[in-house]
């Protein structure tokens, strides 16, 4: 059984369009667990346009299934994880002026920084999850970085769905095939939605858990957010 995790980063958009505390993020959290969830996600960037700090904080003892935080390891996102200590934290590697996650790591490049990181959190007790392209090298050299796990990028294989290009999921069935050799745990997201996610979870072997917000939340605006978190649900099984 593939987790859902929800991605609430659209819920405190709207929340702070108007200033107030309506939609309330913590109560949300609180209700799509409710509704069958099996995690929540959350993504603060260091402008705060969503998802605040304090959000974070707030969210840490209503949480109890699988609390997932993503995001860029600058120093202020190192110290919030480790005040929170969330069930797993993805390392995402965002531009400060990044609208949305849109590129993996370079755990070749980078593989000193990331194997200190990962490092800190994982004395904490505290899972971890590198965003990556499907491709891989990328996923070989992860294994090096000490992560527990991979979380595949998946626009483009969205995007290709869309075109009706079901060949766009062959580097990621690749993918988590090696990933799963290496003894590495496999997540995925962005772009996943009630159109393609049954199709993805069907050709990517051993996927534990999948991170869906922007989809997630528009499909609810006309299904209404309970159904379409089963909806989910029954797509993953």
């Amino acid at each position: 059984m593939t987790k859902l995790s929800v991605n609430i980063n659209k819920i405190a958009t709207l929340r702070n369009s108007r200033g107030g505390d309506l939609p309330n993020v913590v109560q949300f959290a609180k209700d799509v667990q409710a509704f069958g969830a099996e995690g929540v996600t959350i993504h603060p960037r260091p402008d705060e346009r969503h998802i605040r700090y304090q959000d974070a904080i707030d969210l840490k003892p209503e949480v109890y299934t699988e609390y997932n935080i993503e995001g860029n390891p600058i120093k202020k996102f190192i110290d919030l994880v480790l005040k929170t200590k969330p069930t797993q934290v993805t390392l995402v590697p965002d531009a400060i002026d990044a609208i949305t996650s849109n590129a993996g790591w370079d755990t070749v490049k980078h593989k000193s920084f990331l194997t200190e990181v990962i490092s800190e959190f994982k004395q904490n007790n505290i899972r971890t999850s590198i965003f990556l392209d499907p491709v891989l090298s990328q996923v070989e050299a992860a294994v090096a970085t000490g992560t527990d796990r991979i979380e595949l990028y998946t626009e483009a294989y969205a995007h290709q769905y869309g075109l009706g290009n079901k060949k766009a999921i062959e580097p990621y069935t690749k993918c988590a095939e090696l990933a799963s050799k290496l003894g590495l745990g496999v997540n995925a997201g962005h772009d996943l939605s009630l159109d393609n996610i049954a199709f993805f979870k069907a050709n990517v072997p051993n996927l534990l858990e999948v991170s869906i917000g922007h989809a997630l939340i528009s499909e609810s605006l006309y299904l209404g957010i309970e159904n379409v978190v089963n909806m989910y649900l029954h797509k993953l099984k």
